[in-house]
């Protein structure tokens, strides 16, 4: 259609009849069109000239694009193109978009963390945000009560636990229970229950179940309200909802899986972890370990002491070093310091005791052996008579009180790789003063230095230990600790375990309850 610099209609197409009926040769514009139609014509009449940004605007409950074009007479040619469908396409791809960036946003929020709780307060606060006025994360049932979280738009997630039968609200039974799968249920809103409605929230004008689906179980279930004020949910909202479920409860499921893997992890490795020894009558003990990455608490190597059961027995000292690391070595040290345990009877024959380890591993399905120090510690008056016996592990070392050295004469064959396991036991007495130390080969082989490829070693070790002549179990463990830590720096090494037997040069009680961290005395 084609109107003059006057704004009345001097020429117009069919087309334009079917969509204006009003538009009739002679009539004012401000009569026929929109006036956002009519004012773009004044402006482009008073410009002389149109403009480069297409027009947009409601005709007859269709959005239409209007192209000015100016005639040498002063005339605009107005032509509209209908664009509805092609901005119904535009809209729906702009939501699709905004819905997969909040989804991908959710993922991330949800997977950053794998607490339950956390989960569960993110899925609330997410559903609040953007599907809804408010929002409740129901999880499976604690005993008799339900851990809800409930999150109102623009507040912060609160979390309680209430006593009620999910069956009573329709849907809500079945999201929990999760089996057979069930889609999301729309329930009445006079119906629901006063727990679900968050204080302050007002009257409620639409609510929907969906199951919060997890991994094999149910995780939960997801409750969104809308006020009486808002929009009921729609169907895609309702898809969409679900697509933001599946993704928390895969979260809320893999948070709950890893809380109760680490709950089971944490009763297995205390079985596992290095004994806190015990007290033994006149003779000073401390052990120490350390494992082979600082993110772990256990390896291949351990010790133990078994207090003798009977008065003036001796006590039963283990030390060893399983072949490999981490947790499959973990495992098989706790078969073997379980075994030594079972063989506390014979725990005076040393031979004896290895033939047996030895034997139960021959006939176990692991493939490792391990290497052994047993030492059998009485006190007698005032020195401690210690007996010691090695399985292929480094020989012990003698401090004696004036700084001298000396190694226990003790040797023998590895446990676990051959049919027999000959060893040779040696008898060492401690005067007041002097220590007897059992330590792992992480320690003489712990690689650091100036140029980081250096050993500790052994002779390393022995100079270490002269100067702590005289000093009680826990100060030698310390300052060996200390030093070997100095010389690996931050550089890979293998586990470290030792223990220290001393005579102590008094007979006294320590500060706490008779005992110090890792050091025993009486």
């Amino acid at each position: 259609m084609v109107a003059d610099a006057a704004g009345t209609l001097i020429q117009r197409n069919d087309a334009a009849q079917a969509l204006l009926p009003a538009a009739r040769l002679g009539t004012c514009l401000a009569d026929i069109v929109p006036p956002w139609l009519f004012a773009a014509h004044q402006a482009v009449c008073l410009a002389g000239h149109a403009s480069d940004v297409p027009l947009t605007g409601v005709i007859a409950a269709r959005r239409f694009e209007a192209h000015p074009s100016v005639r040498d007479d002063g005339a605009v040619a107005w032509w509209l193109v209908d664009d509805t469908d092609h901005q119904l396409a535009r809209d729906a791809l702009h939501l699709e978009r905004e819905r997969t960036a909040f989804l991908a946003k959710a993922s991330s929020a949800l997977l950053s963390s794998l607490n339950l709780g956390r989960c569960m307060d993110v899925t609330a606060q997410l559903a609040a945000e953007n599907l809804a006025d408010a929002a409740l994360v129901i999880a499976p049932a604690r005993g008799h009560r339900l851990p809800v979280v409930t999150c109102l738009r623009g507040g912060s997630p609160t979390t309680s636990l209430e006593a009620f039968d999910p069956d009573d609200v329709p849907g809500l039974g079945e999201a929990l229970r999760g089996f057979p799968p069930v889609p999301s249920r729309w329930l009445d809103p006079s119906a629901a229950p006063q727990w679900m409605i968050p204080e302050g929230f007002g009257p409620i004008g639409a609510i929907v179940v969906t199951p919060l689906p997890g991994h094999g179980v149910p995780a939960g279930a997801l409750v969104l309200l809308r006020t009486v004020d808002s929009a009921a949910f729609t169907e895609e909202e309702e898809v969409f909802a679900r697509l933001f479920a599946t993704r928390s409860g895969a979260a809320m499921s893999a948070a709950r899986l890893y809380a109760e893997q680490t709950a089971i992890t944490e009763v297995l490795m205390r079985e596992l972890l290095p004994p806190t020894l015990h007290r033994i009558s006149g003779v000073d003990l401390a052990g120490g370990y350390r494992p082979s990455a600082d993110h772990e608490r256990i390896g291949g190597d351990f010790y133990d002491v078994h207090p003798a059961t009977v008065e003036g027995e001796p006590s039963l000292v283990s030390l060893g070093d399983v072949c490999g690391k981490g947790l499959e070595a973990a495992v098989l040290t706790g078969k073997i310091r379980n075994t030594l345990h079972a063989l506390l009877p014979m725990a005076d024959d040393h031979q004896r005791m290895l033939t047996l380890l030895n034997t139960a591993l021959l006939n176990s399905h692991h493939t490792r052996f391990v290497t052994l120090v047993l030492a059998s510690a009485a006190r007698k008056g005032n020195e401690v008579h210690v007996r010691l016996t090695s399985a292929g592990h480094p020989n012990p070392l003698i401090v004696r009180a004036n700084g001298t050295i000396e190694d226990a004469d003790t040797g023998g064959t590895l446990v676990g790789a051959l049919p027999n396991v000959p060893a040779r036991t040696a008898t060492v007495t401690l005067a007041p003063g002097d220590s007897c130390v059992l330590y792992t080969d992480g320690i003489t082989e712990a690689k650091g230095g100036p140029l980081g490829d250096t050993q500790f070693g052994e002779e390393r070790l022995k100079r270490a230990l002269a100067g702590c002549a005289g000093m009680p179990s826990e100060a030698i463990v310390e300052h060996l600790q200390m030093l070997a830590s100095q010389w690996i720096g931050n550089r890979d090494h293998d586990d470290m375990a030792l223990v220290a037997i001393s005579a102590p040069r008094t007979h006294h009680l320590s500060a706490v309850n008779g005992h110090t961290r890792g050091r025993y005395t009486a």
